[in-house]
């Protein structure tokens, strides 16, 4: 039959089931068939052969059609998994079932009445027509999924056949060993399976069905309580599922093995139609729903260090129930994490080979799963965060974040990819390691839209932050916190700063402590803090190779200056916020002396107006985020109890929201609005950090001065030789101790990143557009 006939039955099927007022019953083959059994439709031609207001229809008017329907598909999934699909007209009933219920599900999951109906037994739907009573009361989604798993590992269909010739009997699907049918080699596997295109398209529908069934998430408001875990994931990931591990394994190898170049030739990709890149994409979308694991209500799935033997061992406490996150928080072994880390940042920067051999590679859009794995691998498994700390390996990561930050800092609709980027940092910044690996020079010169610049991955880390602080959108500042947080947390650690990054940091210190700036809301304060604390950091613990740095701060000294005589009466308050109205910009890019861009860069661009984003759930104050730790000297760390603070002083910054912050501030007065007064500014000023740099410009100054006056200097080099030959040992106050912010799992960045994920997920899915104008309550759909 022709493809025009086939698509012409299937859809006077539909109509017919539109039209039809009666139930059709269960036995009616006839009927049924003609969804499946003699079409051969592609996934978009079920999309635009069913049409949304059709499936709403039947769902409304004849609910039992509909409910029979998905029985029916359901049991011929089941079907094909037991008998192992071997002839090519049941692997394409296979496939037509799951592109139908692919099409129906988010239908049947926007509407509350429905959401039980596959989690409900279907009376003599046993899994062999009847025969054992207990099989009889499995739920259809439990039957839908078993089937699935069975499928993507079915002999000739989605995995190569081990027969040795067409003699031998086919195999029993029953009896097979997945674990031997594992999709990649990589992690826990060996042997690299012959690419055949044929399985990856199969292998890519059957996720692709998966997905769906897991997206019931997408139509449950956003909740504070991210325990209520998704049922279908649940019962996916857990040993029900004889195939939990050989899948998972599957789901990761075909990731991190992928190599978007074309087998490592620039330009081949040119020459071959990739079938692997749609078949990594649904990997990496399902690996990343299955993790979804709210890490702070459980005892955290991490290692201690004890195991040897297979990739994931036995011999560790249980952990979770969840079994994909299980084995991902088990693999150990050193070979297994070069190849995930090789492969994650091959694909991350997969984008920045794109700048400098333009069109060598195939351009990939699936960083932003990217990301949201490695902070699962990150969180989940804390041997694999001190593997990649281990090595100047973290900077293949480090190099590709900072490039989409720095590249999505204008655009409205890439808010999460922000959000996301920074909290991976803030994570690395935790350990020591990761400052010491930013003195690495940096050299490869992607070109971003930065100052040219001669130093350190700590130059650029801090370039790009202050770039984003001060030329990226309105909306990105609650993650001023986090992104000082990070340059706090490294800076003991930083050898020598670059005279570009050490102005930038000054920079950022005369923008945060401007009067308007302090005075205008309860926590901008916080910034100065972080910043003085990131100046104390260096001069006490790295002051020898820091002569640019110490010598901005000379350049700079009114600054501080400023800070120790601020006012705090209630006139220089008002006159302080006065000034703000005169400059609404928050902070300028005034003398920040940028100079030329780097050569081959684009400027940041703000969204193409219509653009699609999905909203996001507020983050977590800083505070929520993270925890103090005191490193002690033998650089251990220990956390530190929160100590009691005066109100109006959140131990660090409250992450601002602007809906909750004017519900949060309005009741400071009856006007609706925070107001400052003496005794807060007092509050805060007597704490400021500057002990350290005064002592340092009272020694320094004078000196300095004399040489400029000597020498009728006018020249910086002469000034930089005399301080780098200084020395402070003996005149500064003791040193303090580091304080470091750890990240801590919490249940509001579980939520954030469940919206997140999912919102990424709805909006890279566009053809066929699963979810597209359904009504999904975990976020809103919004145009820029």
């Amino acid at each position: 039959m022709g493809g025009a006939d086939s698509k012409l039955n299937f859809r006077k099927a539909v109509i017919q089931l539109t039209t039809k007022t009666q139930p059709v019953e269960a036995t009616d083959d006839a009927f049924w068939d003609q969804f499946w059994a003699d079409t051969a439709t592609s996934v978009q031609d079920v999309f635009a052969l069913v049409p949304a207001a059709e499936i709403r229809a039947v769902r409304e008017e004849s609910p039992s059609n509909l409910a029979t329907l998905c029985y029916k598909a359901v049991e011929k999934l089941v079907q094909g998994a037991e008998s192992g699909c071997h002839t090519e007209k049941e692997r394409q009933i296979v496939l037509n079932c799951s592109r139908l219920l692919t099409r129906i599900l988010p239908y049947i999951f926007e509407d509350p009445d429905w959401r039980g109906f596959f989690w409900s037994t279907v009376p003599g739907a046993g899994r062999g027509g009847g025969d054992e009573d207990d099989e009889n009361a499995r739920p259809l989604a439990e039957s839908l999924l078993l089937a699935v798993a069975d499928l993507l590992f079915c002999p000739d269909f989605t995995v190569q056949s081990h027969r040795r010739s067409a003699v031998d009997t086919a195999e029993d699907i029953h009896s097979i060993d997945s674990c031997e049918y594992i999709w990649e080699a990589g992690v826990g596997f060996a042997h690299s399976p012959q690419p055949n295109y044929i399985h990856d398209l199969n292998r890519t529908e059957l996720l692709k069905l998966l997905l769906t069934c897991f997206s019931e998430a997408m139509y449950l408001p956003p909740s504070s309580d991210s325990s209520n875990t998704n049922p279908w994931v649940q019962f996916f990931c857990s040993t029900e599922n004889r195939h939990a591990l050989p899948l998972f394994t599957s789901l990761l190898n075909v990731v991190c093995a992928y190599d978007p170049v074309g087998y490592g030739i620039p330009y081949n990709h040119l020459l071959f139609s990739d079938y692997r890149e749609p078949l990594v994409e649904e990997a990496a979308q399902v690996l990343i729903v299955t993790l979804d694991y709210d890490s702070s209500t459980s005892s955290s799935p991490t290692v201690d260090g004890t195991t040897t033997g297979t990739a994931m061992d036995d011999v560790d406490p249980p952990g979770p129930d969840n079994l994909f996150v299980n084995y991902l928080s088990r693999i150990h072994r050193e070979e297994d994490f070069q190849f995930i880390l090789k492969g994650v940042a091959r694909l991350l920067s997969n984008p920045l080979v794109q700048t400098y051999l333009p069109n060598s590679a195939k351009k990939i859009q699936f960083h932003q799963e990217l990301l949201v794995l490695f902070w699962k691998l990150c969180d989940f498994n804390k041997k694999f965060l001190f593997f990649v700390l281990k090595s100047s390996d973290v900077l293949d990561i480090l190099v590709p974040i900072l490039y989409f930050l720095n590249d999505a800092r204008a655009d409205q609709s890439r808010v999460g990819l922000m959000h996301i980027g920074v909290f991976i940092l803030l994570l690395l910044s935790g350990e020591r390691n990761f400052g010491v690996r930013l003195n690495k020079p940096y050299s490869v010169r992607v070109p971003m839209d930065i100052p040219v610049f001669t130093g350190t991955h700590a130059d650029l880390l801090i370039i790009v932050f202050h770039k984003i602080i001060t030329s990226g959108h309105q909306r990105l500042q609650p993650l001023f916190d986090c992104l000082l947080t990070i340059i706090v947390n490294v800076s003991p650690y930083l050898k020598s700063l670059s005279m570009v990054a050490a102005n930038k940091l000054l920079h950022l210190l005369e923008a945060f402590s401007t009067t308007w700036f302090l005075f205008s809301a309860i926590q901008n304060h916080h910034l100065v803090f972080f910043l003085l604390e990131v100046f104390n950091n260096i001069i006490q613990y790295q002051f020898d190779g820091n002569s640019n740095l110490v010598y901005a701060v000379i350049r700079k000294r009114n600054v501080f200056h400023q800070l120790a005589n601020l006012p705090t009466d209630s006139q220089s308050i008002q006159k302080g916020l006065q000034r703000k109205k005169k400059s609404p910009e928050p902070i300028s890019r005034t003398n920040s002396q940028d100079g030329a861009s780097m050569e081959g860069s684009r400027p940041a661009a703000p969204a193409e107006p219509g653009t699609l984003k999905t909203s996001l759930v507020a983050t977590p104050g800083i505070d929520k985020l993270t925890e103090k730790s005191q490193v002690s000297e033998d650089g251990t760390m220990r956390s530190l109890e929160p100590e009691p603070l005066p109100e109006g002083n959140p131990p660090s910054a409250e992450v601002s929201h602007p809906q909750r912050d004017r519900r949060r501030l309005s009741s400071a007065s009856s006007s609706g609005q925070w107001t400052p007064t003496p005794d807060w500014v007092m509050s805060w000023k007597s704490k400021l950090p500057l002990q350290t740099i005064m002592r340092l410009l009272q020694v320094l100054v004078p000196q300095v001065e004399k040489i400029c006056i000597d020498k009728g200097l006018t020249d910086e080099s002469e000034i930089l030789k005399f301080l780098q030959h200084g020395t402070l040992v003996g005149l500064l106050p003791v040193p303090h101790p580091i304080l470091i912010r750890k990240y801590q799992a919490n249940s509001g960045t579980a939520m954030w990143f469940r919206t997140y994920m999912w919102g990424v997920i709805y909006l890279r899915n566009v053809d066929p557009p699963i979810w597209y104008d359904t009504d999904v309550k975990l976020f809103e759909i919004q145009r820029v």
